[in-house]
């Protein structure tokens, strides 16, 4: 297995500089990693920088709350995919779900599905937040919307990745999606133990030291 090809080699803390930008970017092409995720910012650099690779440019939308309406949401997504961003992981609107609101937790992700215009659409409903139930009913949304894929965490919300709920979320969505855990892997054997309970994707700023098996303190 290459774990390299797993990892979306992430950086989104809010002081993020240009020169980490790049240097996550080398990283990316120097381990061959699946893409790096960033906020919109910084998907025009990326793309630049990554041009000519097999890296890919994901970016995150109405990170980290979900709380934005669904025309912003779907505005910030257009802009991305104008400037280079091949995949988008997005926030569901949490409050809403706990709400039972559930149109509209499935209309505010297929409008993100419909501005991404074919690309990949990843639906982080920040599991930390919520229930079996919510989990459950998240999984069923983003499915009907027409999203790709299901991911646990922004890494923002209090909690991370747990074998428990990337099994949950795979058993609802079986093979239609795909699910992507983030938030908190720190070292390989995390790493491993949530690929073997059904993720294909792991969001991590610690990609490099994960693929040269070593433990991380800290980091997303």
């Amino acid at each position: 297995m290459e774990l390299n090809r797993y990892i979306d080699h992430t950086l989104l803390k809010p002081d993020a500089q240009m020169e980490q930008i790049a240097k996550l970017c080398q990283e990316a092409r120097d381990n061959n990693f699946f893409s790096v995720c960033v906020n919109t910012s910084y998907v025009k650099a990326c793309a630049d920088l990554l041009k000519g690779s097999s890296v890919k440019v994901c970016c995150v939308v109405g990170f980290p709350l979900g709380a934005m309406d669904s025309v912003s949401k779907a505005f910030e997504t257009q802009t991305a995919v104008t400037n280079g961003a091949q995949e988008i992981d997005m926030v569901i609107q949490v409050g809403a779900l706990k709400d039972r609101r559930l149109d509209y937790v499935r209309d505010d992700i297929k409008a993100v599905v419909m501005a991404a215009k074919g690309h990949t659409v990843k639906v982080i409903i920040e599991t930390s937040l919520l229930s079996e139930e919510d989990k459950t009913l998240a999984c069923q949304a983003a499915l009907e919307a027409g999203a790709h894929f299901v991911k646990t965490s922004t890494g923002f919300g209090g909690g991370g990745a747990t074998v428990a709920d990337v099994k949950l979320m795979k058993s609802v969505v079986g093979e239609k999606m795909e699910v992507k855990a983030s938030g908190g892997i720190k070292d390989i054997q995390s790493a491993m133990a949530l690929i073997e309970a059904g993720a294909t994707r792991l969001g991590t700023s610690s990609g490099v030291a994960l693929v040269q098996g070593q433990k991380v303190q800290g980091g997303y």
